[in-house]
């Protein structure tokens, strides 16, 4: 509960801030205004208005400073200014952090906090100068690539999807440099900070081993990428007019949608229908928990994949890899993929029902507002204010996760013990 209010007053904060007129360039609707603090705090990245036409350079500046706060945890930063100042951390903040990240149980709470902070502070430096030099090498002046450079930088590693270019990065598609520039901070920030922890305690020789989650997320996000990668690169008609960036456009179409990133290289809206549900797909599932992406989480498919699999061959157990996955992990992701698909199927049903475009764009929206991704066939600033509501609460949906939304809504005091009786149920 905490951690939605957390959000929440974050949100309004960052409302209240952009409603301020000395940071507009232009005049803006006041839903834009909630919409785009929303859209920053999740990290999700979809926009109704210009960022850059509408906010002036301070308002940027509270665009980027929303999802920086939003891509690693306000609580984080809370509880490391805690461990800075005064060396201790509250009970209460333990299980706040253990709520907003699923950490293994050998992850220790001061260790991850630590490793979050100065991972995410080199990754955002390393990019920034990485950007600079694309920027000013593509003939881009100075003082200009500084403030780009910084804020795409934070926004790539953050998975946030916010730039400051109108058609994102679709003028940049045959650049490698920069392709590559933010595909490895998104990455760096998808794969999330329980593996960055995971790796750094078998580097220190404070573990032997790499835990089962970090071989889960990355052996799952590698296959994943790849079938991607492939079924865009032969099936997509519009990476295929130029055959010397077919591959790299082809990768970055599936990175971005995993990675929850929401960059594009090439106009979303015109993919073709059956890559489209591809996309829908990848963003779907998402990528690490514990990371800067959105999306069901890798590991939540890797859970279902075992249910499946155990019924499928009569066994008893639910193993991966063989492991045995407790069943304290299964139920979480049982419980996340049935709230994750229902929140899919209503809020669809509900925009279906009050805007006039396609199904298949509708869905498309839906998927990257829960899957705080970013991705857009265009249809955004065209939304209704009712329909830009529903997004709006996507997206802080998929920010807080489906579970702790579900939790602080259904969360109430017990009345004693209620009888439970015990029955039969054919499934």
């Amino acid at each position: 509960m905490n951690l939605v209010w957390g959000f929440f007053l974050y949100t309004l904060v960052g409302f209240g801030l952009l409603s301020i007129p000395i940071f507009h360039k232009t005049d803006i609707n006041i839903l834009d205004n909630l919409f785009i603090s929303t859209s920053a705090i999740s990290t999700t990245g979809l926009v109704t208005i210009s960022v850059f036409d509408s906010y002036n350079f301070f308002g940027q500046l509270i665009v980027m400073f929303l999802f920086q706060v939003g891509g690693i945890g306000y609580m984080t930063l809370t509880t490391y200014y805690l461990l800075f100042t005064t060396n201790k951390i509250t009970h209460w903040h333990s299980k706040i952090i253990g709520a907003e990240f699923a950490l293994p149980k050998k992850i220790q709470i001061r260790d991850f906090i630590k490793s979050v902070i100065i991972f995410t502070l080199i990754m955002e430096i390393l990019g920034a100068v990485a950007f600079y030099v694309a920027f000013t090498q593509s003939g881009m002046e100075s003082i200009k690539a500084i403030w780009f450079s910084i804020f795409h930088s934070v926004s790539a590693f953050c998975t946030a999807g916010f730039g400051l270019f109108n058609d994102s990065f679709e003028g940049y598609s045959d650049n490698t440099l920069i392709n590559t520039i933010i595909s490895v901070l998104a990455i760096a920030g998808s794969l999330g900070f329980i593996v960055v922890t995971d790796l750094w305690y078998r580097i220190s020789g404070k573990s032997k081993s790499i835990s089962f989650t970090t071989k889960i997320v990355t052996y799952g996000f590698l296959i994943l990428l790849g079938i991607g990668t492939l079924l865009v690169y032969t099936t997509e008609p519009l990476v295929n007019n130029d055959a010397d960036g077919q591959l790299l456009r082809s990768f970055f179409q599936s990175m971005t949608a995993m990675t929850t990133v929401g960059f594009n290289t090439i106009p979303t809206g015109q993919l073709s229908l059956p890559i489209l549900l591809l996309v829908i797909f990848l963003m779907y599932i998402g990528a690490s928990p514990s990371g800067t992406a959105g999306g069901m989480k890798i590991t939540t498919l890797t859970a279902m994949v075992s249910i499946l699999k155990s019924r499928l061959l009569g066994q008893r157990r639910i193993s991966f890899l063989k492991r045995t996955i407790p069943f304290e992990r299964l139920y979480v992701a049982t419980s996340t993929f049935i709230m994750y698909t229902s929140l899919i199927f209503l809020f669809t049903f509900l925009l279906t029902y009050i805007e006039d475009f396609s199904f298949d764009r509708t869905l498309f929206e839906v998927a990257s507002a829960l899957g705080t991704v970013g991705l857009s066939t265009g249809i955004t600033g065209d939304l209704s204010a009712l329909g830009k509501i529903l997004i709006i609460l996507l997206m802080f949906i998929g920010r807080v996760g489906v579970l702790t939304f579900g939790f602080a809504l259904l969360q109430r005091k017990q009345e004693g013990d209620e009888e439970i009786l015990q029955d039969d149920l054919a499934v």
